[in-house]
């Protein structure tokens, strides 16, 4: 008999059960897609309206460490410093949001990114110096001389607005100037809402615009062995550590960041992204940074981290052969636009004729490559989209320039005949 009860009672709740799954299935959605505790935490009265028209914020600020830290929307949107403020719906917000609004928290950060070439030199490196204050330059050039004092991109002002304006400040406007007067955006590497440090040490983050033939970093990565390895293993990382705690267990195989950014195992955190580079290997001939020792010694720090000192050492040792050589093939281009100025066969204007272009290419994009590839793993960078394309490209310039030559010799003695005939005529 108490068997019984029991069946029926076990056989009842599980009908039960099953028709309450039933009935929730056609509950109204206004009734089921309910938020979760955290979801409210993350914006209260802001979430209200938030959800329905950008639902994606919101969502992705409710996973957010900024969530899981107690830091509200209004945080964030405050207006501070000399930010003007709106009327939104009760609240009184920024009109614009900037660095400065995550410097209220992340100050360091922010003033070893003032120090970094993503900050003002990567604005100036387009529009020039007339977007800056006059304060704003002179920090800079403390740390870059002649970066920000500049004037405008002479190729970037040929291919004109709309090209700067959804092409080149896509990616240099990481240090634009606010008018607050800050300077650049902490989201262009961690997004706004999900503020997040995973994002910033994935590879394809700093590929977004560290990539293509001038600076073809991201190619060169996912070409090295580091790179491969990454993309084998990232399963078992956690790219989500601290900074500051960052250890070999987290992250066995280093990604941009590793490198020029984070600790790892108690090495210094930075946002100054040059703290740990000795050569200027975007110039068209490549010399030692003055901060070269350090650059190096804190970024071979985080190669013994792996490897060993002998292997760190000649490592080195190969790469900036690879710089010597380069500054040498650039060297000899160099001299063949000089020969040409100074014999008057170029005019004053830059790119408008097509021995500049190749001249351009030749540094810009080849000599580059090779400079990159070597100090980066990238052997195809070193050789084949490097040096291979600086000795063709060489010969080609020679050509051009004998050919120029020929031209203007040609055009001088047409002259001379023309003369000639026009004095034996009177």
């Amino acid at each position: 008999m108490t068997f019984r009860y029991v069946f029926v009672a076990v056989l009842i709740s599980a009908a039960l059960v099953i028709s309450a799954f039933m009935i929730n299935q056609y509950r109204p959605a206004v009734e089921t897609a309910q938020p979760t505790a955290n979801f409210i935490k993350a914006s209260g009265k802001c979430a209200d309206c938030h959800r329905n028209e950008t639902g994606a914020v919101v969502h992705q600020f409710d996973r957010s460490m900024h969530n899981r830290a107690g830091i509200n929307c209004l945080d964030c949107h405050k207006p501070v410093g000399s930010q003007a403020g709106v009327d939104h719906n009760g609240f009184v917000i920024s009109e614009g949001l900037s660095a400065l609004n995550c410097a209220q928290c992340h100050k360091t950060e922010y003033d070893q990114f003032l120090r970094s070439r993503h900050a003002a030199p990567a604005w100036a490196a387009v529009v020039g110096r007339d977007d800056f204050t006059p304060e704003q330059i002179a920090h800079a050039e403390k740390y870059h001389k002649g970066t920000v004092d500049r004037n405008a991109n002479a190729l970037a002002l040929l291919e004109g607005p709309a090209a700067i304006n959804k092409g080149c400040a896509e990616c240099h406007d990481i240090g634009k100037p606010n008018p607050d007067g800050s300077i650049g955006t902490c989201t262009a590497c961690h997004s706004r809402h999900s503020a997040s440090i995973e994002l910033a040490r994935t590879p394809a983050t700093c590929g977004q615009c560290h990539m293509g033939p001038d600076h073809s970093q991201i190619e060169i990565y996912n070409e090295s062995k580091h790179g491969v390895l990454f993309a084998a293993q990232k399963h078992n990382f956690d790219l989500t550590v601290d900074p500051k705690k960052l250890s070999t267990a987290d992250m066995p195989i280093p990604t941009c960041s590793t490198c020029h950014m984070s600790g790892l195992d108690g090495q210094k955190v930075t946002h100054d992204t040059t703290e740990r580079l000795s050569w200027w290997l975007f110039a068209p001939v490549s010399n030692k940074r003055p901060t070269y020792q350090s650059g190096q010694n804190n970024m071979k720090e985080t190669c013994l981290k792996c490897h060993t000192t002998d292997h760190v050492d000649t490592f080195y040792a190969e790469a900036e052969e690879v710089v010597f050589a380069t500054n040498d093939k650039i060297k000899k281009v160099q001299e063949i636009m000089k020969g040409l100025r100074d014999e008057g066969l170029l005019t004053p204007a830059p790119f408008d004729e097509p021995i500049e272009f190749l001249y351009f290419d030749i540094w810009h994009y080849f000599g580059r490559t090779a400079k990159h590839g070597a100090f980066m793993g990238g052997a195809d960078f070193v050789q084949w989209h490097g040096n291979y394309e600086l000795l063709l490209k060489t010969i080609e310039m020679e050509e051009m320039a004998a050919e120029i030559r020929a031209h203007h010799k040609q055009k001088r003695q047409e002259g001379a005949d023309h003369a000639s005939a026009a004095q034996a005529t009177d």
